[in-house]
């Protein structure tokens, strides 16, 4: 075989591996062992009751890494419907580089963990914030952690990502340095009832605005932190907020407080209409703010 032949089909090989690697990510699909080979950001988690096949993308280097930046992505259900090309930063090279960018401005390792059914995570979308979801992402954490052998997590998120990072939080974990939550959903069903008044909408105080009963509500398992002086908690929101209602913020910071844990509660400026997405990722002055106490 020629030089030159062989040089064309290590091009074409490169180019299929690249492409492979940058395919569209997939959402909402069965959680099968065969089709979840472990890779540097991807693994097979079990816990009671389920398995995943989780995704996760990182910048910086974890192995061994005191502290590790993970992010949890808000509810993107309206996403769900969309065919995968056409959904925004839906590969693994997109993720990527946010997880890189993060890692710049905190200058430390970072993981964004897609949350199930999301950016190539088994699940469904739809069941967000019931169990399964929660101890998908508690086993990731579990499956990072012996993978890497890092030590410490600083978790945030943002809307239903903060709500995932408060569930961790109430699942028994030791090793959460911080949890910066901003625009975070609690009292999970009254909040449902809130914005169902504001949208003329018939009652179901049973369930959360997913559609689904019994939702898993950290404000309502705030029993299950363990106690750590050490551990900085902080609520970020604003006062207009019409998605996340401030006032269930303000009570999620305030049961916390009364638990006797340490916690932060801060108005921030955010963006009209719905007052929702916060300006100048204040999230990111606390990560680095955690990262040096």
């Amino acid at each position: 075989m020629s030089v030159i032949l062989r040089i064309g089909i290590l091009f074409f090989s490169l180019l299929a591996l690249f492409a492979r690697a940058d395919a569209p990510l997939l959402w909402n699909q069965k959680a099968v062992a065969a089709n979840c080979p472990s890779t540097p950001d991807q693994q097979w988690v079990e816990y009671a009751n389920g398995q995943a096949c989780m995704r996760y993308f990182s910048a910086g280097d974890l192995q061994n890494a005191p502290v590790v930046v993970v992010v949890f992505s808000g509810d993107r259900e309206t996403f769900i419907k969309r065919a995968p090309q056409n959904i925004p930063a839906n590969t693994a090279t997109a993720q990527r580089k946010q997880a890189q960018k993060l890692a710049r401005k905190t200058t430390l390792p970072v993981v964004i963990v897609a949350r199930p059914g999301t950016y190539g995570s088994s699940g469904n979308h739809y069941r967000r914030r019931q169990p399964e979801e929660f101890n998908a992402l508690n086993a990731t954490l579990d499956s990072l952690r012996a993978r890497y052998h890092m030590q410490q997590f600083i978790l945030t998120g943002h809307s239903g990502g903060a709500t995932a990072a408060s569930a961790l939080l109430t699942l028994g974990r030791r090793d959460i340095r911080c949890a910066i939550l901003t625009s975070g959903a609690w009292d999970l069903l009254n909040r449902a009832e809130a914005l169902r008044r504001v949208r003329g909408e018939k009652s179901d105080a049973n369930k959360d605005v997913t559609g689904l009963a019994a939702p898993y509500d950290p404000l309502y398992h705030l029993d299950g932190i363990p106690a750590d002086p050490q551990r900085l908690i902080v609520v970020i929101g604003n006062l207009l907020d019409s998605n996340t209602p401030f006032e269930l913020q303000v009570k999620f910071a305030r049961a916390l407080r009364e638990k006797g844990h340490r916690v932060m509660l801060v108005e921030s400026p955010a963006y009209p209409p719905e007052y929702h997405n916060l300006q100048g990722n204040p999230g990111i002055r606390y990560v680095n703010r955690c990262a040096k106490q």
